[in-house]
Order: C-alpha cells, then sequence, then structure tokens
C-alpha cells in the first residue's frame, strides 16, 4: 500500500516537468526556429555541465563516506562519519538517478525538436 501510494504521487509529480520537456521545444519551434537552436544549445551545455557535477559529487560523497570508514577522521561513530554518512545518503540519488536522467533530457528535447522541424 505505502508503495502504491508513493508511485502514483511521484508519476503525478512528473507529469509538468514532462510537458516542459516536451513542450518547450515545441512552443519555441513554433514561435522562431532560429530561437529553438538557442534553447537547445543552452539545454545541451547546461544539461551536460549538470549531470557532470551530479555524478562526481554523488561520488566524491560516497568515497569520503568509505575514507572515513577506513579509519581516518575519527573512523566510525564520529561526527565526520555521521556527516558523511548523509552526503552519501544525498549522493547515491545524485550519481544513479539524477545525473543519468539529465542526458534523458537532453535527448528527449532534441528528439522532439527534429520531430517538430519540418512542421
Amino acid at each position: 500500500r505505502c508503495v502504491d501510494i508513493s508511485t502514483k504521487a511521484a508519476i503525478r509529480k512528473m507529469v509538468l516537468p514532462g510537458l516542459l520537456a516536451v513542450g518547450v521545444p515545441v512552443l519555441v519551434g513554433f514561435y522562431d526556429p532560429s530561437m529553438l537552436a538557442g534553447v537547445l544549445a543552452g539545454t545541451t551545455v547546461t544539461g551536460v555541465l549538470m549531470a557532470i557535477f551530479m555524478a562526481n559529487a554523488g561520488g566524491v560523497w560516497d568515497n569520503a563516506k568509505k575514507y572515513i570508514e577506513n579509519g581516518h577522521l575519527g573512523g566510525k561513530g564520529g561526527d565526520a562519519h555521521k556527516a558523511s554518512v548523509v552526503g552519501d545518503t544525498v549522493g547515491d540519488p545524485f550519481k544513479d538517478t539524477a545525473g543519468p536522467s539529465l542526458n534523458i533530457l537532453i535527448k528527449l528535447m532534441s528528439v522532439v525538436s527534429l520531430v517538430i522541424a519540418p512542421i
């Protein structure tokens, strides 16, 4: 039951970002095709940079926790370890989901733009 509620809420919350990813290239492309090139360039540059940042940051937080657990900076149980556990909790979604999903966003916007370009 809990998983069902969470899944439905997650899908509902993804409707607006999905519509933005598909709708922005369509609206901008119909307004002015040269503007669409700028939107795609901006999306590509910022998306790639954010994806690299998120993947690297997630990996760094994960490795920082392992470093502390190996006995450095007070080892397990210390304040540094508690902070690194929080950092690892944030870092795992960064490197495993948020970073790679930006690559999908870039591809989706590019494909939608190519599909509407002849129109």
